[in-house]
C-alpha cells in the first residue's frame, strides 16, 4: 500500500522513475535503472574465449576455467565469431564428436545473441530470458569481444 501511494505521489507532482533511480540509486529500481552491463561484466581473463581453430577439448577446458557455461570463439583481432555453450556440448556428445579432433567452428552457435557494455544490465537479463540462456557475450559497436555476462553476475549485482 505504501508503494501505491509513493508512486501516485511520484506520478502526481511528475517525478520520473529515472529522476527516482537518480536520487535513490541504492534501491531496487534504482540499479535496474542505472546499472550498466559494463558496471557488472567480466573482463580481462576471466572472459572465455577460444580461437576458431580450438577443438572442442580446448573450448571445454575454457569453460571450465571460467566458469561460465560457455566460451567465446574470437579470431585473431578478439572478434566475435560465435559461442559454445553447454547447450551445443551436449548436442556435440550426442553425435559422437570426439573432442580431441572435433574443431570448435563446426560445432560452435554462429551469429549468437550479445549485448553492448553500455546497455542497461537489465535489458542482459531480457535477453537472457528471451533466449533461454543464462550467459551472454559482450561485444563493442565493432564486435569486438569486450566481456562476458552470466546470470550469477546479474544476481550478484542484484539486478535479479
Amino acid at each position: 500500500m505504501g508503494d501505491a501511494l509513493a508512486v501516485a505521489l511520484l506520478q502526481a507532482r511528475g517525478f520520473s522513475a529515472d529522476q527516482f533511480a537518480r536520487a535513490h540509486p541504492g534501491g531496487t529500481l534504482g540499479r535496474k535503472l542505472v546499472t550498466l552491463v559494463s558496471d557488472v561484466m567480466r573482463t580481462g581473463n576471466a572472459v572465455p574465449k577460444v580461437p576458431m581453430d580450438a577443438t572442442l577439448a580446448d573450448a571445454l577446458f575454457e569453460i571450465t576455467r571460467t566458469g561460465m557455461g560457455m566460451t567465446a570463439i574470437v579470431d585473431r583481432k578478439q572478434r566475435l565469431l560465435g559461442v559454445f555453450t553447454d547447450g551445443d556440448l551436449r548436442r556435440s556428445l550426442q553425435r559422437k564428436a570426439d573432442p580431441a579432433r572435433t574443431r570448435i567452428r563446426t560445432v560452435m552457435t554462429i551469429k549468437p545473441r550479445t549485448i553492448r557494455p553500455d546497455a542497461l544490465a537489465v535489458a542482459a537479463l531480457e535477453a537472457m530470458e528471451s533466449r533461454k540462456t543464462i550467459q551472454i557475450p559482450v561485444v563493442d559497436s565493432t564486435g569486438h569481444l569486450v566481456g562476458a555476462l552470466n546470470i550469477h553476475d546479474l544476481f550478484r549485482a542484484k539486478i535479479v
